[in-house]
Parts: C-alpha cells; sequence; structure tokens
C-alpha cells in the first residue's frame, strides 16, 4: 500500500488552531499551500509540547550556529483556521529536526498507532516477534524557514493558553460554572 504523505515545503501557512469553546475545544495542526489545506486533530498536550520542543530547537541552533532564529517583524498569525476543517488523521507521533543545509525545521507527524496493546506482564501468551516499526499510510511533513517556526510557537503557546482557567489551588481547569476543586474538599471554585 502506498503511504500518502501531505508535504509542504515550505507551506504558505502552518499554524495550531482550534474549534469549539474552551472546554470543548478540538486542536489541529493546519497547513496550507494554494488552494491544498491539510489539517491533523490532535491533544492539547501535543501542541503544548510540540511548540516547546520547537522553540527549544531553535534556541540550540541560535547559540551553535549564526542562523537569525527570531521570528520576524509580522504580526502572530491569528486567523481562524481554513474552513472546512477536514481531519486527514489523528497526530500520534511527532518528529522534529534541523535541516543546516537549508536552514529549515522539519517536522514530521505521523498517525495514531492503533495497533493493539501488548500483553500485560505474566500474561499466558509468550511473547510473538521482536516489535517492528509500524507501517504507516499517511504522514504530515511540513518544512518552514526558523522566522516562520518561531511564529508557530508564538500562535501555538497562545492557543494552548487561551483555554479554560487553571484553578490556583489543584491545578484543574475551572469550566464557567466552576468546578470541584479536590484540594478544597469538594468545594465548588469559581473562575472569579
Amino acid at each position: 500500500m502506498a503511504v500518502v504523505i501531505h508535504r509542504y515545503d515550505p507551506p504558505e501557512r502552518f499554524v495550531a488552531g482550534t474549534v469549539g469553546p474552551p472546554g470543548q475545544r478540538t486542536f489541529f495542526l493546519q497547513a496550507r499551500a494554494g488552494s491544498r489545506v491539510t489539517s491533523v486533530g490532535l491533544e492539547k498536550e501535543q501542541v503544548a509540547v510540540l511548540a516547546e520542543r520547537i522553540g527549544d530547537l531553535l534556541d540550540q541552533v541560535a547559540d551553535q550556529t549564526d542562523v537569525d532564529t527570531t521570528a520576524n517583524n509580522d504580526p502572530v498569525d491569528a486567523e481562524p483556521l481554513e474552513q472546512p476543517i477536514v481531519e486527514e488523521f489523528r497526530a500520534g507521533t511527532m518528529t522534529l529536526a534541523w535541516d543546516g543545509d537549508d536552514e529549515m525545521v522539519a517536522i514530521e507527524v505521523f498517525p495514531v498507532d492503533e495497533t493493539p496493546d501488548e500483553p500485560a506482564a505474566g500474561s499466558e501468551d509468550p511473547p510473538e516477534e521482536p516489535a517492528v516499526e509500524p507501517e504507516v499510510d499517511e504522514l504530515l511533513l511540513v518544512r518552514v524557514p526558523a522566522a516562520t517556526a518561531r511564529g508557530f510557537v508564538s500562535r501555538a503557546l497562545a492557543v494552548v493558553s487561551a483555554g479554560r482557567p487553571a484553578c490556583p489551588f489543584c491545578g484543574g481547569p475551572i469550566d464557567p460554572d466552576g468546578h470541584l476543586c479536590p484540594r478544597a474538599n469538594g468545594f465548588r471554585r469559581t473562575s472569579q
């Protein structure tokens, strides 16, 4: 079976965004080149980690080379996601790399591995063969210049922090009608 590679080298736009109200948001990575748009669903934590890791990668590149990894003077992309949003797949493993020859950040997003879990330790079933890299049906490959990657980080961090406020006691999210805080013995805390 042929692997579908959604390749953007570089895209006109590469952003993280959401659909829905805080507490019910669905997160997406979206790349666009011309009229071609690819949207990949993922979890809020994946967006936060991806932004953090890209930022760390750019900081390392700036420390070890003379490449300018600062964001360009363009304002952070605050536009909504491209419509209609058609989720190609749910993100699983993501990889990052720096291409020093082209001075680009390469991001690969693989789909969630839907293979069954390994048998529990001590189970009756003997292990079969050693683990083999799963084959993927499709992946998203995006290569962006450092300034664009820095802009992605800024927007992704803003998108993640735009959700529900965190409870100052337990760190859990506070819904508009409050939440039952385990640190307050079940008393309802509000966002005020």
